[in-house]
């Protein structure tokens, strides 16, 4: 497990990378593949920077997405310097990555500098993307929508006369959901051309494995049969970025899909994915890091971004630094997540017949304890909420005693339908 750091500790210094230096690679005499590798460098150590100053966000999954979405801001997206409404688009389905997004804005100066310092504050950068932010395309919070979203803005512009490309980044936890499969069928169909999906293949949904939740099989195939054309490479390698997108430039009567292999935390050895031992949950999805973790992170990144940087012959990377703002606790705390463990775990102690169902919140529902002990009462669903729900309508018409565990927002909306279903069923 990673060292997230929970608890309120002694003022941290931060380490942040400002705007000029950013631009000093723009401005460098390079290719256009070694400026997007330093500028995602340079983006890693911001988001690090947002991430451990905000006590709060999602480093994983950012430090995966920072070459694909750096390489698609310096050099797909045209029209920017007119507007988010001129311009091409481009928005994140996955949305965890936000902090990863907010650091590219922040560094091509599409958003302003002392926003760097503003994720999760009050009138700062929301922890999600939303639509009042200056660049965010849509908003994100339930998974599975982004494909759909694309399909709307490219049939409504191609309706204006004013066709635009859109790329979309989805994860692969994110392909458990329904809707993504549902929206690939029309897309072919209407010859969407100029939607680019890239599915970040970081192969962790939250806390555990892909293959182990729910596996995607031959997703090569499965992406081909409905009618889209399919790419695959490594999503760190900028120049493999670069070559797939220009040979998708002679493809324009189907959607394009990109399965960009990836690794969930790159940059940070300690944070990757592969660096998880047998039987562990991933410890660095959410949460900022402990003081400890966040130096020795720091100080990969900085190895690297210093490395590329000699390499465009731009000498050290300049950086500043701010204390970190202390986190306020309140007085007394009582643990819902520690409580309700407790409680299920005394009565599945009484009760055989309880069995617990999950959609990938292991650890934010409590029920690490109950999984280690009743591996045969636990079923882990993954992000498919309305299957969980109507699973779960199946074992009680049998008998079982299940309970099933999401966010509200999640479980109060998708499975309402599911629910009112199984209602309608005399037991």
């Amino acid at each position: 497990m990673g060292d997230i750091q929970t608890e309120q500790g002694e003022a941290l210094e931060l380490v942040f990378v400002p705007q000029s230096e950013f631009q000093r690679v723009r401005d460098a005499r390079a290719s256009a593949v070694q400026k997007a590798r330093a500028f995602a460098a340079l983006a890693r150590i911001n988001t690090l920077y947002m991430i451990a100053g905000a006590w709060s966000g999602h480093i994983g999954t950012s430090f995966s997405s920072l070459e694909i979405m750096s390489w698609l801001f310096l050099n797909e997206l045209r029209d920017l310097d007119k507007g988010p409404d001129k311009a091409d688009i481009f928005f994140s389905s996955k949305g965890h990555d936000a902090p990863a997004l907010y650091s590219v804005l922040i560094g091509l100066g599409l958003l302003p500098a002392e926003k760097v310092h503003q994720l999760r504050r009050i009138h700062g950068l929301p922890g999600h993307p939303h639509v009042e932010t200056p660049f965010i395309q849509a908003n994100t919070g339930s998974l599975g929508m982004g494909i759909s979203k694309a399909k709307g803005m490219a049939i409504a512009n191609r309706h204006a006369g004013t066709p635009r490309r859109i790329f979309v980044l989805t994860g692969d936890g994110e392909l458990q959901e329904g809707q993504f499969w549902e929206s690939l069928g029309s897309a072919a169909n209407r010859g969407l051309g100029e939607i680019v999906a890239i599915i970040d293949h970081n192969k962790i949904q939250s806390d555990t494995w892909v293959k182990d939740v729910s596996a995607l099989g031959d997703l090569d195939a499965k992406l081909k049969a409905f009618g889209w054309h399919v790419a695959r490479i490594d999503g760190h390698d900028v120049e493999a970025i670069e070559h797939t997108l220009r040979s998708f430039d002679a493809i324009a009567d189907r959607p394009k899909v990109i399965i960009a292999d990836t690794v969930k935390g790159k940059g940070v050895s300690f944070m990757e994915g592969p660096a998880m031992k047998a039987g562990e949950l991933y410890g660095y999805h959410s949460g900022a890091p402990g003081e400890a973790n966040y130096t020795a992170g720091l100080a990969e990144l900085r190895a690297t971004a210093d490395a590329l940087f000699a390499e465009l012959g731009l000498g050290a990377v300049t950086t500043e630094t701010r204390l970190r703002n202390p986190r306020r606790e309140p007085r007394s705390t009582d643990n819902l997540i520690a409580a309700y463990d407790r409680a299920l775990m005394a009565q599945a102690a009484r009760r055989t017949d309880i069995l617990a169902l999950d959609a990938d919140l292991i650890k934010d529902c409590g029920l690490v304890n109950f999984a280690k002990t009743y591996p045969d009462r636990f079923v882990e669903c993954g992000i498919a909420e309305q299957d969980m729900t109507s699973m779960a309508a199946g074992m009680a018409r049998r008998g079982a005693l299940p309970i099933v565990h999401s966010f509200a927002c999640f479980l109060a909306a998708r499975p309402n339908e599911q629910i009112y279903n199984q209602c309608s069923e005399p037991t």
